[in-house]
């Protein structure tokens, strides 16, 4: 494996987020703040607890899991279509670098600006209400497994998409709506019997949960079941890739 190709593709994508701090950084961590105002010390205050937990603390993990899906696909899909639009992909193609080493350092980067990211949303939130974590390490396992899967996802995008309104077609009209539907704001338990099966179908639903049973040991949804759908993504996710490559698909518009 060329590990020299994977740190230089790694770093500049790196570097091309720091040369963005505002879009990538603060732009994002702004918007959750406000979600923060509004929902947790406007709002929260006139709910109730849920499940012994204040509303505002309750809303923490499922913002993160928001933005962290958000960043994620955006990080990576924009990281390698952008290349492909402005024609500097053939420099990256050109040199002795694998696909699996061009994976490695876009997804990479990725997954490291979105895990950054979730840790500043973190410890943002602190300064609003307050925030308790019962298992620490393995809230970070799970902030890294879920930025990798779902910037694993963004890479697809990005090599699925033609032009600039695509990158924006999947995240918009499918992730979007599927994040604020899988209880980041709620618990399904409040929901009817009905809309609590019809949630079941929600894969964020398992995400939003196993990330929220790090921070206060309780879930709506089996933990060992939440992994498992997780790892499943995962899977699929690194088998699309595997697909795409051996189709003989080039990186390129």
């Amino acid at each position: 494996m060329n590990l020299y190709a994977i740190r230089a593709i790694y770093l500049f994508e790196m570097a091309r987020a720091w040369r963005t701090l505002m879009q990538s950084i603060i732009s994002p961590v702004i918007s959750t703040s406000l979600y923060f105002v509004v929902f947790g010390a406007a709002i929260g205050q006139h709910m109730n607890a849920i499940g012994g937990v204040d509303y505002g603390s309750f809303i923490v993990p499922g913002l993160i899991m928001l933005t962290l899906l958000m960043q994620s696909i955006s990080n990576a899909s924009f990281g390698i279509y952008f290349p492909r639009f402005t024609g500097t992909i053939y420099e990256v193609l050109s040199a002795p670098v694998s696909p699996l080493e061009i994976v490695a350092g876009y997804v990479g980067a990725a997954a490291t600006k979105s895990v950054i990211l979730g840790l500043i949303i973190l410890a943002t939130a602190t300064a609003f209400v307050p925030v308790q974590i019962e298992h620490p390490v393995l809230m970070v396992a799970f902030l890294i497994l879920t930025a990798v899967t779902f910037s694993l996802f963004g890479f697809i995008i990005g090599i699925w998409a033609d032009g600039f309104e695509k990158l924006q077609l999947v995240p918009l009209l499918i992730v979007t709506p599927l994040t604020f539907l899988g209880g980041s704001f709620y618990s399904i338990e409040m929901l009817p019997p009905f809309w609590q099966t019809v949630s079941l179908f929600n894969p964020v639903v398992y995400l939003v949960s196993a990330f929220r049973w790090s921070f206060f040991g309780q879930s709506e949804v089996d933990i060992g079941l939440s992994l498992g759908m997780t790892g499943l993504f995962l899977v699929l996710c690194l088998g699309g890739i595997v697909w795409i490559f051996r189709s003989g698909y080039r990186l390129k518009v």
